[in-house]
């Protein structure tokens, strides 16, 4: 059986390709990116929902949404061009921080 932090980590990492992949889509636009949104998408919620049979709802969401935050924060500076900030990574190491408490507690 797969440890429920790792469906939830690829559950997260789907969550940063579908986020991604739907500015990539251009307002659903674009095909190839529309289809991957879709497919990443249910994969990220199906994976989220096998990894929260075990672990608490708040957690789980919580880790889940923070690294698929910190995952698009990251892709758009690096694909689309989204400002680097000192602010924006101050941000990016405060969420990063709350998702280590999290899986510490």
């Amino acid at each position: 059986m797969t440890s429920p932090w790792i469906l939830l980590f690829v559950a997260a990492l789907l969550e940063v390709v579908w986020a991604t992949s739907m500015k990539a889509s251009d307002g659903f636009t674009r095909i190839g990116p529309s289809i991957l949104t879709g497919i990443a998408a249910f994969a990220s919620f199906w994976l989220l929902a096998a990894a929260m049979k075990d672990l608490p709802l708040g957690t789980a969401y919580a880790v889940w949404v923070g690294i698929g935050a910190v995952g698009a924060a990251i892709m758009g500076m690096v694909m689309f061009g989204d400002a680097a900030t000192p602010i924006r990574i101050a941000g990016i190491a405060l969420i990063v921080a709350g998702i280590a408490a999290l899986k510490l507690a």
